[in-house]
């Protein structure tokens, strides 16, 4: 009788799954929004961590919807999620209404996982009063502040790379660089010689490594998304409890050893620790709490090392196909330093306006981040339909399928830096181009990012030859399982030095 009862209760448990599931899917068709249709339980999305990586699912979504208006509607799993297909509907969600948009929608944890509660995750007043304490710390002056660091790391790459040339002509590109912008961030936002560069088992570079490959196809994170408020009751961390231990740590350390030794070094800790408040659980009026100052070194940290090095893996990639293009790149890094005494000065990195463009060029083929995500904070009537997004849904921009569209990009496949001279720039919509994202919630590290990118490149221009490698398969395959757009399985590339 018992075995009956649970049969019978699991039958119905079963049942309202079914039906509930069934009714999500529903969910834009009772709207009259075009969308695809999806297949039971997991919707739109049945390759995702299988064969296809995020931004490729919603780059194909935004070409097969495009058409259709410009918006419509697709389903991960049972939830329904809503893909922008028409540029000035981007414009207007990340910059004309961004008051109805202006959270991401991520999981972050204040009390249980301090760390998650960085900058790019937290929402509403939390990221305004963020972003109003942060800002400061990155204008340009700022990054003049940090250039000499940033220096002093690319010639360690460069003089690394001119020892393993000697022994190696063949060189796994990705992890190299990797390693050196660990090392420019371990300096700038910890002012920690990470050693990377020699140490790949450094404790700063397997941190890091860790924490990227743990937010890998977790099945946490479907927790997360599903009941990120039942999650933050349980406890359940976006990060490990080492790497977060480990960040703490230093973080703490850092201050400490600072303070006690009246240390200064025009870096991007010591202009947190001027917003530190001494009480370290509270914050206040351009002040911050120790885990908020932990939470942003800890976002500059990875963020910085992962999409900046990701960035130079792509450009060198490209660099590599395109001897033409890279003798170009090199001939312009001759003539401007040249210009400047030959000395890699920041006026001198600024007057490099063709790298800018071949960085920019890579941004568009291979934006690190290919997907940008909103939530929508209040109902939003789309302009010029019917359709309302209502407050709580998801609002995916398919960055990668818009940078390939021919329409804005034409013969998208081809690597051509001159898409970003100033009369291109000009022709083209504001939103065509956006790996850094737009308004209020763009990127507030790009300009470092920028900076440490070029500077690795200049180095490596002035030095180096790039070709591609016997073991490097063209095209190269994405790693299906990143957020990341990176290689999968890392880069092999030939690497000689100029004499």
């Amino acid at each position: 009788m018992v075995v009956v009862e649970v049969i019978m209760a699991a039958a119905m448990v079963a049942v309202i799954v079914y039906l509930y599931v069934k009714r999500q899917q529903t969910y834009w068709a009772r709207r009259n929004v075009p969308h695809l249709k999806p297949e039971f339980f997991y919707g739109n999305t049945k390759s995702l961590d299988h064969t296809e990586p995020l931004g490729m699912i919603f780059a194909r979504f935004y070409n097969e919807l495009k058409k259709s208006g410009p918006l419509a509607g697709v389903y991960m799993y049972a939830k329904p999620v809503a893909v922008v297909t028409d540029l000035e509907l981007v414009k207007s969600i990340l910059i004309k209404d961004f008051q109805h948009f202006t959270d991401r929608g991520f999981y972050y944890n204040e009390i249980h996982d301090p760390l998650s509660a960085h900058m790019f995750n937290v929402s509403g007043s939390k990221w305004r009063s963020l972003r109003q304490k942060l800002s400061p710390t990155f204008t340009s002056g700022k990054m003049k502040m940090m250039f000499n660091t940033i220096v002093a790391a690319g010639k360690q790459f460069n003089d690394f790379l001119e020892e393993k040339v000697v022994h190696e002509s063949e060189l796994e590109i990705k992890d190299l660089l990797a390693r050196f912008t660990t090392d420019v961030i371990g300096m700038c936002a910890f002012g920690i010689e990470c050693n990377s560069m020699k140490d790949p088992d450094a404790q700063f570079r397997v941190m890091g490594r860790k924490f990227v490959e743990d937010q890998r196809g977790q099945v946490k994170n479907v927790f997360h998304n599903a009941a990120p408020e039942l999650a933050k009751k349980a406890g359940v961390r976006a990060i490990d409890k080492d790497v977060a231990d480990f960040f703490l740590n230093v973080v703490r350390e850092t201050i400490d050893y600072r303070l006690k030794n009246n240390v200064k070094r025009n870096d991007f800790m010591d202009l947190l620790i001027q917003m530190r408040n001494p009480e370290e659980s509270k914050s206040g009026e351009g002040l911050l709490s120790f885990n908020e100052l932990a939470a942003q070194c800890f976002l500059f940290y990875v963020a910085g090392f992962e999409t900046s090095s990701t960035l130079l893996t792509w450009t060198l990639y490209e660099l590599s196909q395109n001897q033409s293009i890279q003798q170009k790149g090199r001939q312009h890094v001759m003539d401007v330093l040249a210009k400047h005494g030959g000395e890699i000065t920041y006026e001198c990195v600024n007057d490099m306006t063709y790298l800018d463009k071949i960085l920019n060029e890579a941004l568009r083929k291979y934006p690190p981040v290919p997907v940008h995500f909103r939530e929508a904070t209040k109902d939003y009537q789309v302009p010029d339909t019917k359709i309302i997004i209502e407050a709580g849904t998801k609002v995916f921009i398919p960055v990668y399928g818009i940078h390939h569209d021919p329409a804005e990009f034409p013969d998208p496949e081809r690597f051509d830096p001159e898409r970003f001279s100033p009369e291109q720039v000009q022709k083209r919509h504001s939103c065509a181009w956006t790996p850094f994202g737009e308004g209020p919630r763009i990127c507030i590290g790009l300009r470092f990012g920028m900076l440490q990118a070029k500077v690795g490149l200049i180095y490596l221009l002035k030095n180096f030859k790039f070709d591609i490698g016997d073991q490097c398969k063209v095209p190269v395959n994405f790693d299906i399982k990143s957020i990341i757009l990176t290689p999968e399985g890392g880069l092999p590339l030939k690497v000689a030095k100029i004499c």
